[in-house]
This record gives structure tokens, sequence and C-alpha cells, in this order.
């Protein structure tokens, strides 16, 4: 394992300098899900939620929470991404939604935690959309997926 790189030798966090990184393409997918009561789902499907329609906000909230990552997580660069793709699988055989961010920018540091903030806030956008008629809904399984560019895989 190697050492945390958001801190210096005397232990205070610090900001990597990724200014001599070379900027590559970099891709980051992420994927989490929100388990419910199958009643909850089927409100999801037939869009009659009462705050709207739930999987497409959450999919706005979702875009909207990569591009704000740095604002939310001290130490994480600001980044130009490129694309930021936010989709859902309605899950009926396990009564959840799944969710999965696609994340790409070009330059110097990994799109990962953009990827991971996307999932997270669509899916506690599906909760509060949903929370009046499930209080019991759970969140799980935020990991990331996949992480192409820079020292992961140098040819993309």
């Amino acid at each position: 394992m190697s050492s945390l790189t958001h801190f210096d030798a005397q232990g205070q966090a610090h900001m990597v300098d990724v200014g001599a990184k070379p900027a590559t393409h970099r891709i980051a997918v992420a994927e989490g899900r929100i388990i419910m009561q199958p009643a909850t789902l089927a409100i999801i499907q037939s869009g009659t939620a009462k705050k709207g329609d739930v999987l497409g906000i959450a999919r706005i909230a979702g875009i909207m929470a990569a591009k704000k990552t740095s604002d939310l997580i001290p130490l994480c660069h600001p980044l130009a991404l490129t694309r930021v793709a936010v989709e859902f699988d309605l899950l009926s055989d396990v009564s959840s939604v799944r969710c999965v961010a696609t994340v790409e920018t070009v330059g110097p540091t990994g799109v990962e935690m953009e990827a991971l903030t996307a999932v997270q806030v669509a899916l506690l956008t599906v909760y509060d959309m949903c929370k009046a008629v499930d209080k019991g809904m759970v969140m799980e399984g935020i990991r990331v997926l996949e992480k192409l560019g820079g020292k992961t895989n140098p040819s993309r």
C-alpha cells in the first residue's frame, strides 16, 4: 500500500501538486444502489411520485454534483469535466435502483471522486423525493468500478 498523498512530512493536510503531471484522457465509472420497498419502486417506475420525475431529477442532481465535487471535498482539484453521464437501472428482483456515473476529463488528475459524488448525490435525491412514502430506504455499494488514464492506463 502506498502512502497517503494528502499529508506532508509533518502530517498536515495539503492539496497534492499535480502541476508537473501530464494531461491525459481520464475516465472513472462509479456505482451504487438504493434499496426500497417494492411499492416505492413501483411509484418510481410509474412516474407518479408527488415531487415529480424521480430519476430525471436525480440524474440532473448527479451531474451537478460531479461538477461541484471540489466545492464539497476539501482537497479535490477543480476540474474541467468533458463528460458526465448518470444512468439508472430499476432492479425489481431486489427492489432497488442502481445508479452508474461515468465522468471524463483531459487533465493531470483522475475523476473518481467526481463519479462517486455523482452517484451519492443522485441516490440522495431519490431518497429525498421518495422519503414521504418510504423512510427505510438504504443506500449501499457505492464504489469505483473503473478508473482509466494516468498511471492506471497511460494509453488512454
